[in-house]
């Protein structure tokens, strides 16, 4: 009787350890189970619209980001249609440091422009005003794959005036943002407003922002992303930027500059709303490395804003 116990004992503990044996193919730790999977492994960064459309999912991360952007051949004015063409183009670098998965520190503009005109201005370069907040993920649902947060960014008039930065006092960005995956498909958003502390020398504006990209290989996810800018009061139109038509460009122009410019221009009533398309792709280098690439161009007349077309590339770099 005692020896068929023991055989079955025998049985019994070597066919429990070939069981676990098959599910778990690695060293079994007392108090270490094995780690689980990132719900949030795929999701992308939006392309477009850097300064003001991140991702919800607050992560550490470091963000390169160059813009060339053509000028249309001619602008929107009071005096009528003004000859401009040429382009401008941006260097810059935005950084995000994750406290937790639910608070980061963002920097979300800075960098360097290059603006050539062909007509009527003044070719000229400098440094973009400096911004930077903190975003909260006010809900943090990883078992659906759902971030929505909250932004608060703020921007210091610290650039160059002779590519349209670094006047009045200063402003703040508040931002919803949202990112929700579904597998391999990723639908992201944000809305937000651009509050001047200065409602002359800047005008107030919102914005809203759509993103759906899909990963078709394990390597490479299209995109597309879509930009609605809106004026919402305007400002006065005083001199400013003064080696761009001796500071005149605010009273006469007929709109905003969209999300990397606010001329504070006095007659951006007249056209309050620009709207732009991104079509690109993002392409996985590594684990935690993707390369972006976006072409934008405005479904809205291009001659009442600053944008004919516009080429953007970034790469992000998550820790």
């Amino acid at each position: 009787m005692k020896k068929n116990f023991i055989i079955t004992l025998s049985a019994t503990l070597a066919t429990g350890y070939l069981l676990v044996s098959s599910t778990y193919a690695g060293p079994i730790e007392e108090g270490n189970p094995a780690p689980k999977a990132d719900p949030f492994a795929s999701a992308i960064r939006p392309i477009t619209n850097p300064t003001l459309f991140d991702l919800a999912l607050p992560r550490t991360t470091i963000h390169p980001v160059f813009i060339s952007q053509s000028m249309p051949d001619k602008i929107s004015t009071i005096l009528g249609e003004v000859p401009l063409g040429g382009d401008f183009q941006l260097y810059a670098l935005q950084l995000e440091f994750a406290f937790n998965e639910r608070l980061s520190l963002v920097a979300t503009k800075d960098g360097y422009i290059d603006f050539n005109p062909d007509n009527t201005l003044t070719s000229d370069s400098g440094w973009a005003n400096l911004a930077a907040g903190l975003k909260y993920a006010v809900l943090y649902q990883p078992e659906i794959q759902h971030v929505m947060s909250v932004s608060a960014v703020v921007e210091v008039p610290s650039g160059n005036t002779a590519v349209w930065q670094g006047t009045g006092n200063g402003a703040v960005n508040l931002i919803l943002s949202d990112v929700k995956l579904w597998g391999r498909l990723q639908f992201a958003g944000a809305l937000g407003g651009h509050i001047p502390f200065d409602g002359n020398a800047e005008s107030t504006t919102g914005f809203a922002s759509a993103h759906v990209s899909y990963w078709v290989t394990e390597w490479l996810a299209p995109l597309v992303e879509l930009n609605w800018y809106h004026v919402f009061e305007t400002g006065d139109g005083g001199s400013r930027f003064g080696d761009q038509l001796g500071g005149a460009v605010p009273a006469v122009v007929q709109f905003e500059g969209g999300d990397l410019i606010n001329l504070g221009s006095s007659n951006a009533g007249t056209n309050r709303d620009i709207v732009t398309l991104g079509l690109g792709s993002r392409i996985k280098l590594a684990d935690r490395v993707h390369l972006g690439a976006a072409y934008e161009f405005p479904l809205t007349d291009s001659k009442d804003n600053l944008m004919d077309s516009r080429v953007t590339v970034d790469l992000t770099w998550t820790f």
